[in-house]
């Protein structure tokens, strides 16, 4: 389904290459495993091959396209219920397993917000750290930048 170097979006954890294909016999089982290296914390991750599609793993998005959920990040709304942390919570963590950008994005700009005014619970902080990985992992390899140039980015937008 995927190919070894391609850039991939796995879904609460963000943007990573394809780096191997490896076989392991796990409980005497044998299973063909994508590795995926991860940038953004420097993660390696198996994914077993035919759990892929249930994974949520997709590619990446293009620049423009990513440029374009960047831009409209304000408009993006954000459904999640304001008036208690633990509904916004689950609401929140539920988009993000989604794997959609749009959605990480959302929740980020939400939150980004909501603790500017107010303050997050160590919770909902820890949901946005995680929406602002997914973020910035995309468009670290979706742009083919650093760190520190994919913050700037998002800084701009948010």
């Amino acid at each position: 389904m995927y190919s070894k170097g391609e850039v991939v979006v796995y879904p609460m954890h963000g943007a990573g290459v394809i780096e191997d294909f490896e076989e392991k016999v796990i409980d005497g089982i044998t299973r063909d495993y994508y590795v995926l290296f991860l940038p953004l914390g420097g993660l390696k991750v198996m994914l077993p091959s035919d759990g892929i599609q249930k994974s949520g793993l997709r590619p990446i998005l293009q620049e423009g396209e990513i440029e374009g959920v960047l831009k409209n990040m304000s408009e993006l709304k954000n459904t999640a219920r304001m008036e208690s942390w633990s509904v916004r919570y689950k609401e929140n963590v539920d988009k993000m397993k989604s794997g959609k950008l749009c959605q990480a994005a959302s929740v980020l700009y939400e939150l980004y917000h909501k603790e500017k005014l107010k303050g997050l619970s160590s919770a909902e902080k820890k949901v946005m750290t995680t929406a602002k990985k997914i973020v910035l992992s995309e468009i670290m390899l979706g742009f083919d930048v650093e760190k520190d140039i994919a913050e700037d980015v998002l800084d701009k937008y948010l």
